[in-house]
């Protein structure tokens, strides 16, 4: 363990090797899983006008859900989540012509459609991060069936997961805390 600023974070993430392989994963992270993608309070309010701007362009199953349980689920005190289908498929996902699940929300952001990327768990992973006593738990949370393309393709290209992770990093901490993490990963990398 290694700890930048009120952040502690696991050495795997300065040392494993990471790029996102979607032809060969098909959006698993979207799909895969036994919980919604957590997500924080603030979250809520852009992921329901999310929802009234993209509800049209959803599958009617995350329609259904959506409509039923919830866009959100879960409490303050228990943490709040992103509904799913069948308790798997995160209810903004949709496919392309291959059967590759990607984000509505992430999609209508990179067509100028929508001003918000996606939630923040969902572009930080696999680093799954716990807010406690002050402090952040920053984890990689490897699964095999989600990251094993992932981290193969990491070590062709000899990217790290630190550095893959950059933009959502800086989005969270910001420029300064994300240029002292890339130090301590080199650090740790020796």
């Amino acid at each position: 363990m290694f700890k930048v600023k009120n952040t502690i974070l696991s050495d795997d993430i300065a040392t494993a090797k990471f790029t996102c392989d979607l032809p060969r994963c098909k959006g698993a992270c979207c799909v895969v899983g036994d919980a919604g993608a957590p997500v924080s309070k603030s979250e809520i309010p852009v992921l329901h006008k999310a929802y009234r701007e993209l509800k049209d362009e959803l599958l009617p199953e995350s329609v259904e859900v959506a409509e039923r349980d919830g866009v959100v689920i879960g409490s303050e005190k228990a943490g709040y989540e992103i509904s799913t289908v069948r308790s798997e498929e995160c209810i903004f996902v949709k496919y392309d012509d291959n059967d590759v699940a990607y984000c509505a929300i992430q999609k209508a952001y990179f067509e100028g459609r929508f001003n918000w990327e996606k939630p923040l768990s969902c572009h930080l992973f696999p680093v799954r991060l716990k807010h406690i006593a002050g402090f952040d738990y920053a984890n990689f949370e490897y699964v095999l069936k989600l990251c094993s393309a992932a981290c193969e393709k990491g070590e062709k290209e000899n990217t790290y997961l630190a550095e893959f992770l950059e933009k959502p990093l800086v989005r969270r901490y910001g420029k300064e805390w994300y240029d002292e993490f890339i130090e301590s990963c080199k650090s740790i990398r020796e």
